[in-house]
């Protein structure tokens, strides 16, 4: 009989897409997968695409602050949400229980693990999230995507999965000439992750012009793009876009690039070999993006960039040092000396581990 697993995944993309990476890989193998997702979580449409089936639960993270009514409220979605969550687990009768980050795996793997279900988690970031440090506790497997200082006894690197179009080549030429760039100059590729990031935004927009060695693709998130194009002007070096289908091949011809730095981004970079400034989100859960950026910049793959008042001039310090192209050869390089495990290879390696399971 095929084995059958059920992954809690969801929420953020950085917590969605590897475990949508693990689902497919998983179900190649013949084996039979269910998402459990939060209550109207925006990866259902994208589960459905993929015809992966998938159960909700209503539940939400646990409050940072005393107030008694949002205390009241968890409270209630707590204990509703292991009921619900006992409920499939009967019904759908899973081998394996999979987190992988989040506040969603807690009622998966503490539930499984109460049923005597095999568990696993995979957490993507250098400095696990407070739902996997509890969860840790009723796990068979820790996975990581990062190195991190503190860390299970069960644990084991397995980087984090990426989407298999990764892989595919990308026409730079082609690419560069249908936004209208130059594909004989240097491009840096600007994203501040699915929804966007305003002060991110801008202070690329105000400094663009002052970069008069490079050329931009500036994804804005479709929240911010009329604002950002405005910014930006007539500027001929930038091609402006709310949104990428084809993250994957800009990643691939880019020479360069300015993001956030969660954990699937990362990976991204590390499997592109693309070096960065990295602008860690600084409301990040326990400032997560920092100790993640910290991995390559230890390294010399990438600087970091605090987002505050002093972003935009600091941007253009980063630039500034990154314009000797031996300096961007050696930033390429630097990737070599991560010796993490592929990205690429995450899903099929993590699959293999919970068969094992």
């Amino acid at each position: 009989m095929n084995k059958r697993f059920i992954i809690a995944s969801g929420g953020t993309g950085g917590h969605f897409y590897p475990g949508l990476a693990l689902g497919k890989a998983l179900k190649q193998r013949g084996c039979v997968v269910m998402f459990l997702v939060r209550k109207n979580d925006p990866a259902i449409p994208i589960v459905k695409k993929n015809q992966l089936r998938y159960c909700e639960i209503d539940f939400m993270g646990l409050p940072r602050s005393l107030n008694p009514l949002r205390q009241l409220r968890f409270s209630g979605k707590f204990f509703k949400s292991l009921v619900n969550t006992r409920s499939i687990i009967k019904k759908f009768r899973p081998d394996v229980a999979v987190g992988m980050g989040g506040y969603i795996s807690f009622p998966l793997i503490f539930t499984a693990y109460l049923m005597g279900i095999k568990t696993a988690v995979h957490d993507s970031n250098a400095r696990l999230g407070l739902a996997n440090r509890v969860c840790g506790k009723f796990t068979r497997l820790f996975m990581l995507g990062l190195p991190t200082k503190k860390c299970p006894k069960n644990s084991k690197l397995v980087s984090t999965p990426i989407r298999p179009e990764f892989a595919a080549e990308a026409d730079r030429e082609t690419l560069l000439k249908a936004l209208k760039l130059d594909p004989k100059m240097k491009t840096v590729l600007v994203v501040g992750g699915s929804q966007g990031a305003q002060h991110l935004n801008e202070a690329v927009a105000q400094a663009a012009h002052t970069f008069t060695k490079w050329q931009f693709i500036h994804i804005t998130g479709e929240r911010w793009f009329e604002s950002v194009r405005q910014l930006h002007g007539d500027n001929p070096r930038v091609a402006v876009l709310p949104y990428s289908h084809e993250i994957y091949s800009l990643m691939k011809i880019a020479d360069a690039a300015i993001c956030r730095s969660g954990a699937s981004t990362l990976a991204e970079l590390i499997y592109c070999q693309l070096p960065a400034v990295l602008v860690p989100y600084p409301h990040a859960a326990a400032n997560h993006q920092y100790y993640n950026a910290k991995v390559l910049a230890d390294k010399g793959c990438a600087f970091i960039v605090q987002d505050n008042a002093q972003l935009m001039p600091n941007l253009q310090a980063a630039f500034a040092k990154m314009d000797n192209p031996r300096k961007l050869s050696s930033m390429r390089y630097a990737f070599l000396w991560l010796h993490l495990p592929s990205p690429m290879n995450a899903a099929r390696n993590i699959s293999r581990l919970l068969m094992k399971l």
